[in-house]
């Protein structure tokens, strides 16, 4: 059989933990707000080397290959 006291201690405990707190007054505080902030300054940081890392790309699409009449496709010139 689990111990009691502890049971009993743990039903008088809660409603003193439930008189407390005040569901009206309740707020992030100042840690919400320091957890916050950090977070956007980290999705800042992201954004702003996401953006240095796609301006850095140079990309030049290959033409697409020609069709010859015979229907299949040419291989492409060999170079020197």
């Amino acid at each position: 059989m689990p111990d009691m006291s502890a049971h009993l201690a743990l039903t008088q405990l809660v409603p003193f933990a439930a008189e407390e707190l005040d569901k009206n007054k309740v707020t992030p505080g100042v840690l919400g707000f320091v957890v916050f902030a950090v977070l956007a300054l980290a999705v800042w940081a992201l954004m702003k080397s996401m953006n240095r890392h796609m301006n850095s790309i140079s990309f030049e699409e290959t033409p697409a290959p020609a069709v010859s009449a015979q229907g299949g496709e040419t291989p492409p010139a060999a170079s020197k």
